[in-house]
């Protein structure tokens, strides 16, 4: 067992539901419970069915000897698509969540003793950057002016819209060259700064979504316009907390989730999606599916018996995955004010940075030296430890499970994260001595809890020929009436990636049978129900 806590009753509805307006959704992760409350405002009721016990898929939690451990993400950056996705539903998202905002947002340590704080004022991360290297002030303004046109352009408008048509890649394509999409995030960000440091602190951020800073295309730096703008925040209770209230909406549109239950198979009958088959041979029929699965694994094992014209096993397999993930869980006794200078996110830099990126992406070589993200939520929210003590999760980048060098995690596991405490023996001193509890997570957890193709974290890297139009649709043309949402589909990874990726599918699916929206948002639930 992965975790002490009691397991939570199922929630699953008393029959199984059949009817021209039932819709079933494949996977209880943001994209997929955001897309049933999408689906749940248009008049569907929606069932949705997830193999954990929990709903939040990589953004669920896991207790441990009293300390909670949130698995995935930890941030949020753009919240008004969580508020815009309340709102569609008649509901006040801030009435629900309580999302504070961090101050600084990040720290980020380097070997020599140098460090960067990253906050939201333009006037602190200008002194930041002058601190670090005066000479480079014009060009990161200038970066700052590059990260917004991208925002526009890159989040906005293709990121909230439909990319499935050839059409629509081909039209925006003068744009993709002119904002030079082509480049890397790192080179656009070294074509701004000189001080090597800055470069680094300008291009990280593809890491966060499962994208190779030195590949990824130079769109992404429309995420240092993301954090400047919208700021940093963290849920109180994690983001398992936002997936619950998330469910509640759901439930309270009239739809249900069904836990601890697998789908073994999309059921297609004449090009045309009709429900799914469980792992337990059950058949839920379905007027409508969106599959929140791994794009990767729903093509390749939920849609194993159709013949597919694009995304067939090979086609998948030759996409090019995100790296992987180490990540140690751990609580610590006693330490409440202890290493005052270790805020709620702080990233420990490994002494390179592109010959450890071209480990991890390219070459698939487990290295020696690592670059770890330090998350400490007890910072913040007491709930997450017993009173006077700490929670922390430290992340590091790995190789996917893809390599024919792959490593044997199983017998790497735990040498590595002696690795990994040794490196926060530096910065926490003492702290192997405080550990009151321990979790791993390396690939295999991630395929085997998440089915996720090759332990790859985030689905698909993001390069530039594997986004937008490249990526997986949110509109299946393997099957009518199948759509897809989450990190593998367009948009792609991270919080607001997946939630706009429901945003797009509720533009593409159709209103439930004999649904008719009323004007105001508040009135459609009242419709739905």
């Amino acid at each position: 067992m992965l975790t002490d806590q009691p397991l939570r009753p199922a929630r699953t509805p008393n029959a199984t539901t059949a009817g021209a307006n039932h819709a079933i959704v494949i996977g209880a992760g943001m994209g997929g419970l955001a897309s049933a409350m999408r689906l749940g405002a248009k008049g569907w009721k929606v069932t949705v069915i997830d193999k954990l016990d929990m709903p939040g898929g990589r953004g669920s939690s896991i207790s441990q000897n009293g300390h909670r451990f949130d698995l995935g993400p930890t941030i949020v950056t753009v919240p008004q698509v969580f508020r815009e996705l309340w709102s569609a539903c008649g509901r006040d998202f801030d009435a629900d969540v309580d999302l504070r905002p961090m101050d600084p947002f990040y720290e980020i340590r380097w070997p020599d003793g140098s460090t960067f704080t990253a906050r939201q004022s333009t006037e602190a991360m200008r002194a930041e950057v002058a601190r670090l290297s005066p000479g480079d002030l014009p060009g990161y303004d200038r970066f700052l002016k590059d990260s917004e046109r991208r925002y526009w352009f890159g989040f906005e408008d293709l990121g909230r819209r439909s990319m499935h048509r050839l059409w629509d890649l081909i039209k925006v394509l003068p744009t993709f060259g002119m904002l030079r999409a082509d480049k890397s995030v790192y080179a656009h960000a070294a074509a701004r700064v000189k001080d090597e440091r800055l470069r680094m602190a300008l291009s990280f951020h593809p890491l966060f979504i499962g994208g190779d800073p030195f590949h990824v295309t130079s769109m992404y730096i429309l995420v240092s316009h993301l954090e400047k703008q919208f700021g940093v925040h963290y849920a109180m209770g994690g983001v398992a907390a936002i997936a619950e209230a998330m469910a509640k909406v759901i439930e309270g549109q009239g739809g249900s989730l069904r836990l601890k239950t697998e789908v073994d198979e999309i059921v297609v009958e004449k090009g045309v999606a009709k429900g799914v088959r469980l792992g337990t041979g059950e058949v839920m029929p379905a007027a409508l599916v969106v599959s929140n699965a791994d794009a990767g694994h729903t093509y390749t094992r939920l849609l194993r018996n159709l013949p597919r014209k694009r995304w067939t096993d090979n086609h998948v397999a030759s996409r090019r995955w995100s790296m992987g993930l180490f990540v140690w869980y751990f609580g610590t006794k006693g330490t409440a004010g202890r290493w005052k200078d270790i805020g709620h996110h702080t990233i420990l830099n490994a002494p390179r940075y592109q010959g450890l990126c071209d480990d991890i992406f390219i070459k698939g070589k487990l290295a020696k030296d690592m670059s770890l993200y330090l998350h400490r939520p007890s910072i913040t929210d007491p709930s997450v430890a017993p009173e006077g003590d700490d929670t922390f999760y430290a992340l590091s980048p790995v190789p996917n499970l893809k390599f024919d060098n792959g490593v044997d995690w199983d017998r790497e596991a735990e040498p590595y994260r002696q690795s990994v405490e040794t490196v926060l023996e530096q910065y926490m001193p003492g702290i192997g001595e405080t550990i009151s509890a321990s979790l791993v997570f390396t690939p295999n957890q991630f395929r085997d809890r998440y089915l996720s193709p090759f332990g790859a974290a985030f689905s698909i890297e993001p390069r530039i020929l594997q986004s937008a139009w490249f990526r997986p649709h949110n509109v299946s043309e393997e099957a009518k009436g199948l759509f897809l949402c989450g990190a593998g589909t367009h948009p792609g990874a991270g919080l607001p990636g997946v939630v706009a990726s429901a945003e797009v599918l509720g533009k593409l699916a159709p209103d439930a049978p004999g649904f008719t929206a009323t004007r105001s948002a508040p009135d459609l639930r009242l419709a739905a129900e």
